[in-house]
């Protein structure tokens, strides 16, 4: 039986982002990395020594090119719906004085997303970018390690992100509110 055989037989069990909460503070994901997805709790892979270094080159560019309006936040979970939590690897969001303690950053609180792909790119695009652009992210960068690549989503809708623009080594990427990123930094360029 195929896995979409299966879940029409077998309808899956959505799992809200309060039950989420509860078996997190019980123990159940305890040493594991997990998100939760389309009300699903997905496994996130290990992070390799090459997605972890673009994602600190990332964070020393932002936090160096951004006003003191914004809060850079590195791999902590959003708030997208229900039953969508995700984690993504960078989120420009707008400052607040309590850094977001009440309650997890809001798609109205997002300027940004960055999602450093390697193992987990057909995830980013094919899961959580179209959840992004249903939620209203104006913009999602996916640093695409395999092909060497930064892809620029924007202009949200329901059924994706209109406007996708590829950078590779050689190009600058250029944003009015956040300056110029030289994308041959990312690989190593």
């Amino acid at each position: 039986m195929t896995q979409r055989a299966a879940e029409i037989i077998l309808p899956l069990h959505q799992f809200s982002t309060d039950d989420y909460h509860s078996m997190s503070e019980s123990g159940l994901f305890e040493g594991k990395r997990v998100e939760l997805l389309e009300g699903r709790i997905i496994d996130m892979a290990p992070v390799k020594s090459k997605h972890a270094s673009v994602v600190k080159l990332l964070n020393n560019w932002l936090r160096s090119a951004l006003s003191d309006q914004y809060t850079i936040s590195v791999q902590d979970p959003i708030s997208l719906s229900k039953y969508s939590e995700p984690e993504p690897d960078l989120a420009v969001l707008d400052f607040r004085e309590d850094y977001y303690a009440k309650a997890h950053p809001q798609p109205k609180d997002i300027h940004l997303l960055i999602e450093v792909a390697d193992t987990s790119l057909d995830k980013d695009q094919k899961v959580k970018l179209p959840l992004y652009a249903a939620a209203g992210i104006p913009e999602v960068w996916i640093v695409n390690l395999p092909e060497q690549q930064l892809e620029q989503y924007t202009e949200p809708s329901t059924d994706g992100y209109r406007l996708i623009r590829i950078f590779r080594a050689g190009d600058t990427l250029e944003r009015d509110w956040i300056g110029a990123l030289e994308v041959g930094r990312l690989f190593g360029g």
